[in-house]
């Protein structure tokens, strides 16, 4: 039977790599989890005198070090001054030289999120006048690369490492005692300390790269490193370390002082309780051991920081152990059902408990996948407008195909044992089979009789035949053999294990490619983070606009004194961040040109609190007023005012608000 599964093994092994590294070399790399919502000066402004420092906003708080805000010159040289300092909330803030000259400057920034994620960019602004600028590289390579691909390989090993390591022993304790003590499952679970152990190893030594310049020769920076351990990822990732030493002393006891105690037979009462208790501490140690790891995630991802992190925090550990038990003890159950030796079968009860164990996680999973899809997408919009949406669409899609291959395991447990017919004729069957198996046996070991024909006493054959070491050791491993084969024949005489079998492998296929996609949704921004960044950078929208993209907005008015009736247009070309043209026009009710004593304008990004800006346009011909170098400093949803008085007394301000950006 080994020889018709081991291909099929090697064929889905293959194809679920593929599939893993498809996704992984699709991947770009790390997006950001902060955005960049405001800045002063703003991108593409020209402004008259040098300012005095640089000022940046995020949409949360980030890390900063000494280089993570960079001012450049049109020569590319640096003009800052000190080290960037948190000025308020999440503003932080760089000062420059004095006496900066007229031209185009680069501002270039690299820092970390809050939720430990790379976040680089750049723009310009200009002094006096634009003008040409050499910089082209502003050194924004964190997050990519070669680092970024192995850091997000070692993301993808380290969350594989927990989930065998955690659901693999939950597998031994709450489901199959006795498989303490099947090396199967022992190779298992030491394999998953040992890929957790190396993965938490290797992203501590590639985070201060991965954060930084991106560059292998960083790797082994022990500068990088000692700045890394001061972070807040670098404590999660060593208290990881630490866990760990703690998890390999749960998994020697497991394997070690339980495993001897369940093997041990007999009623004896002291030792039944002294398993008792033994398998109780274990469980208790486990527990804590498993939220501790699972804390190691939470305290420096996308839980710590955002909406109700006090909540999140919790909900994230349990979702992660609820992912351990239902992917892990899926993974040890696979173990189990192709590798338990004859003699120590996976009896029905361990297999009904498991499912029992995996409807409970489900749960669990459904609980908190709910309350973390709200606080990361904050609205139905962001399923499909954003990447994290879309990959939380594709991991909801292969968890409902987990569920329904689940579905059938259960069927197929329920039917586990009820086929005792076809057991009981099997087991009639192994005595013949075994002495058709034991032929060739007997044709290999000389009988009494046969030494007799050589000239030898009875007595002295049968004495000699047993006296040979060798030859009774080889019989005796012969033996063995053919009594174990006979004990596989009637394990596997139920149908229902093949099938259970079957359906096993296929959920653990899709949960490889599942959790690659969840190693995908760590990396990627989320989409409540995502949408508002986007709303703050938005191109423009008008009522109406022209072919060119200029912004036009009709708003009538009324002075309430005689010939106070009119209507106001703005013309705002190109109605986008940086310097517009604007055009005012006034009209009587009649449609006719109306010169009045005074206009003013007024632009007011409320959502950010920047302005009322004021404009004063200047007045041209008969009811017409224009100004140039209208400075947008940011896109958004400004609020346009316009003044306008008729009279000495009579004023009245009209305002309409539109997407400019």
């Amino acid at each position: 039977m080994t020889r018709t599964i081991t291909p099929r093994l090697r064929t889905l092994v293959l194809l679920l790599l593929a599939v893993t590294g498809a996704l992984f070399a699709g991947a770009a790399p790390a997006s950001a989890h902060a955005a960049l919502t405001g800045s002063d000066p703003a991108q593409g402004v020209v402004v008259d005198r040098a300012p005095t420092q640089i000022s940046l906003t995020f949409s949360e708080q980030v890390a900063m070090g000494d280089n993570s805000l960079r001012v450049l010159d049109p020569k590319g040289k640096p003009v800052q001054s000190g080290r960037p300092a948190n000025v308020s909330g999440t503003t932080y803030a760089v000062r420059l030289h004095a006496g900066l000259a007229d031209g185009t400057y680069t501002v270039a920034y690299q820092v970390v999120s809050a939720d430990s994620h790379p976040v680089a960019g750049a723009y310009t602004f200009s002094i006096g006048a634009p003008s040409r600028t050499v910089v082209s590289d502003t050194g924004a390579g964190a997050g990519g690369g070669p680092v970024g691909r192995l850091y997000a390989v070692g993301r993808y090993l380290s969350y594989a490492g927990f989930i065998v390591l955690g659901g693999g022993a939950a597998f031994v304790l709450a489901c199959w005692r006795q498989g303490a003590g099947v090396r199967a499952l022992q190779r298992l679970v030491v394999g998953g300390w040992l890929t957790l152990t190396a993965a938490t190893l290797g992203l501590l030594l590639l985070r201060g790269s991965y954060t930084s310049s991106g560059k292998l020769g960083d790797v082994l920076d022990l500068d990088l490193l000692g700045q890394v351990l001061q972070t807040k990822t670098g404590a999660a990732l060593v208290s990881r370390l630490l866990l760990l030493a703690a998890a390999a002393l749960f998994v020697a006891v497991l394997f070690g002082a339980y495993a001897r105690r369940e093997e041990e037979e007999g009623a004896d009462e002291d030792a039944a309780a002294e398993r008792r208790d033994l398998g109780f501490g274990l469980a208790i140690g486990g527990v804590v051991v498993g939220a501790g790891l699972a804390a190691s995630w939470a305290m420096a991802e996308h839980a710590s920081t955002g909406l109700q992190p006090g909540i999140a925090m919790p909900v994230d550990i349990v979702h992660l152990l609820a992912v351990a038990c239902w992917f892990g003890g899926l993974t040890a159950l696979l173990v189990a059902l192709y590798r338990a030796p004859a003699d120590t079968p996976l009896g029905t009860g361990a297999v009904r408990r498991f499912s029992r164990l995996a409807f409970g996680s489900v749960l669990a999973l459904v609980a908190t996948g709910v309350y973390q899809s709200w606080r990361q997408l904050g609205s139905w919009s962001a399923f499909t407008d954003t990447r994290y949406g879309q990959l939380l669409l594709v991991k909801l899609g292969l968890v409902a195909v987990m569920v329904g291959l689940a579905w059938i395991s259960r069927r197929w447990t329920g039917r586990l044992g009820g086929t005792a017919e076809a057991a009981s004729e099997a087991a009639e069957d192994a005595p013949q089979a075994e002495a058709e198996e034991q032929a060739p046996l007997a044709a290999t070991v000389p009988s009494g009789a046969a030494v007799a024909e050589a000239g030898e006493t009875g007595p002295a054959a049968e004495q000699e035949a047993p006296a040979d070491p060798g030859r009774a050791a080889q019989l005796a491993r012969q033996r063995a053999a053919v009594e174990t084969a006979r004990r596989k024949r009637v394990r596997d005489a139920d149908p229902s294990r093949a099938g259970l079998r079957r359906s096993v492998l296929a959920e653990a296929g899709v949960a490889v490619v599942l959790l690659a996609v969840t190693t995908a949704l760590t990396q990627t921004e989320p989409g409540r983070t995502e949408q508002e960044a986007r709303a703050a950078t938005a191109p423009a929208a008008s009522s109406p606009a022209d072919s060119s993209g200029a912004l036009t907005l009709d708003m009538p008015f009324d002075t309430g004194g005689k010939n106070g009736k009119g209507l106001v247009r703005i013309d705002l070309d190109p109605a986008r961040v940086g310097a517009n043209e604007m055009h005012l026009y006034v009209q009587r009710p009649d449609g006719r040109p109306y010169d009045i004593p005074e206009v003013k304008v007024a632009l007011t990004l409320k959502a950010k609190k920047i302005g009322p800006l004021p404009v004063t346009p200047e007045h041209i011909t008969t009811g017409h007023w224009a100004a140039d170098g209208v400075q947008v400093p940011m896109a958004g949803d400004w609020e346009v005012a316009v003044t306008v008085r008729t009279s000495d007394i009579d004023q009245v301000t009209v305002s309409k608000n539109a997407q400019i950006g």
